[in-house]
């Protein structure tokens, strides 16, 4: 049987680092030539030249396709996503690959399945379903399932919904959320090797916060930061690790004014660029909380049983668990909610909480469905139309 060519798109550290169990999956297998496709923040200095981690690793095959322009305006976003277009379609003429594979909801992977779709290569998408209600990643998201051939979801719920959107259950699999199959499959640090990672005293209890741009909201990404520092500053007992934004809409706003903030609070808070999954889920190993509007604070944090204040509208429609506290972009609203967080009574309460995003064995299960399917014949999908009765 022919080797099947598989092309991976990585456009973040934090998304290579959830997809590293799948990476690990598809290059050990003897029957895929693993090719991957390395854009975006990666390959930017501001963001950590990340993708020279990616080539010390032992893949069979690596390529720069360079798309991110100095820009986080919409104009500038806008460019991107043309500049993407024209970029991907040469490196898949050149990789000639037989599947592509995406995560997420950025506009990165977006120009790279549209892309995909005119080049006749089927994708296998990864994660659709999910909405988040304050950002534009929403309408990335469902536009990319429709480019999509393959479809793998972190729960049942949202398997329904791709359904929904006309894809044929056929090829649509609730497999779980790779996050998990990070956590259980890495030794994470102790906290003094973390310490001593990151050139930062945990001796005092500490927050991890990550805020992202809010592409959708009346309220901008910098009141609303501004608003979130205030809350913070009423309860400096706490130390603070913030780690940045992406490269969204007013992401460099953002990671100015946290610069900043730390400047003025070095006693008490540090920043990161790029963590990496090692540190970055030790990190919140050991916080007492996070803060923020991240989708790792419903995916991965929730796995520690520890409190999260989700901020805003951001990830608002995904399926959070018993210890997700929602608020409102102000301070007070966030003041109360890590004020409830702290609580024993609520801490104590989440100890037992159910998980809903799988059992750690996302990569394995990927990978068996991906051997099983008929790539060419994916290529001319028809709707798949669902039995309901309109109300």
């Amino acid at each position: 049987m022919r080797k099947r060519k598989i092309c991976l798109i990585t456009g973040s550290r934090a998304e290579y680092g959830l997809l590293k169990p799948l990476i690990d999956e598809l290059n050990n297998d003897g029957n895929i030539i693993l090719q991957i496709l390395v854009t975006g923040m990666h390959l930017s200095p501001e963001f950590g030249l990340t993708y020279k981690d990616i080539e010390n690793e032992d893949l069979h095959k690596n390529e720069k396709v360079e798309i991110l322009l100095s820009s986080d305006t919409p104009v500038g976003i806008a460019k991107s996503m043309g500049l993407g277009m024209i970029s991907f379609s040469e490196a898949y003429q050149r990789l000639s690959p037989d599947l592509i594979i995406g995560l997420g909801d950025r506009f990165e992977l977006f120009s790279a399945v549209s892309a995909a779709l005119v080049a006749r290569i089927p994708v296998a998408h990864l994660y659709g379903g999910e909405t988040t209600v304050g950002a534009y990643d929403e309408a990335f998201r469902h536009s990319i399932t429709k480019m999509s051939h393959v479809h793998f979801t972190s729960t049942d719920i949202y398997r329904m919904r791709v359904i929904q959107l006309g894809e044929n259950p056929k090829y649509v699999f609730s497999v779980g959320a790779l996050g998990l199959d990070n956590i259980k499959k890495m030794k994470l640090l102790t906290k003094g090797e973390l310490e001593k990672s990151i050139n930062f005293r945990l001796d005092k209890p500490f927050f991890v916060v990550t805020f992202h741009p809010v592409t959708l909201d009346n309220n901008s990404s910098e009141f609303q930061m501004k608003e979130l520092f205030l809350a913070l500053d009423n309860h400096r007992a706490y130390n603070i690790v913030f780690t940045k934004p992406n490269a969204d809409n007013d992401g460099r706003v953002i990671i100015n004014m946290i610069d900043e903030y730390v400047k003025l609070n070095n006693d008490r808070a540090v920043a990161f660029t790029s963590l990496g999954q090692l540190r970055y889920l030790s990190i919140l190993k050991y916080a007492a909380m996070m803060v923020g509007n991240s989708s790792s604070g419903i995916i991965e944090m929730p796995y520690f049983r520890k409190p999260v204040i989700n901020i805003g509208d951001r990830q608002r429609g995904r399926i959070s668990p018993q210890c997700v506290i929602n608020c409102e972009p102000e301070r007070e609203s966030i003041f109360n909610a890590i004020k409830k967080g702290l609580q024993k009574e609520f801490v104590d309460s989440i100890k037992n909480q159910l998980y809903p995003y799988g059992d750690g064995t996302a990569a394995v299960k990927i990978k068996k469905e991906l051997l099983k399917i008929d790539y060419q014949s994916l290529i001319k999908k028809e709707f798949y139309d669902i039995d309901f009765k309109m109300k």
